[in-house]
């Protein structure tokens, strides 16, 4: 099973861009997605590395079901 998380690209140089994943900032290799990515695009990361540019409104909708499944394992684990 495959597991990408939604991120916002904040800066670019060369094939490795700096994206934001909530707050947290890593770099990623954006090489693997064929469309041109630019400062302010969505993608889906795995595993360090862009797999698919995708719309604001789609990843912040992914974003939400990740926080509903993060609350939902946070109040079984407390329980």
């Amino acid at each position: 099973m495959c597991l990408a998380v939604p991120a916002k690209v904040i800066d670019i140089k060369g094939e490795v861009a700096k994206a934001d994943f909530g707050g947290i900032q890593k770099d990623i290799i954006i090489t693997l997605v064929e469309e041109n990515i630019k400062n302010g695009d969505y993608v889906l990361v795995h595993a360090g590395f862009a797999i698919q540019k995708i719309d604001e409104k789609t990843a912040r909708e992914t974003l939400e079901l990740w926080k509903e499944i993060i609350d939902d394992i946070q109040d079984k684990v407390k329980s």
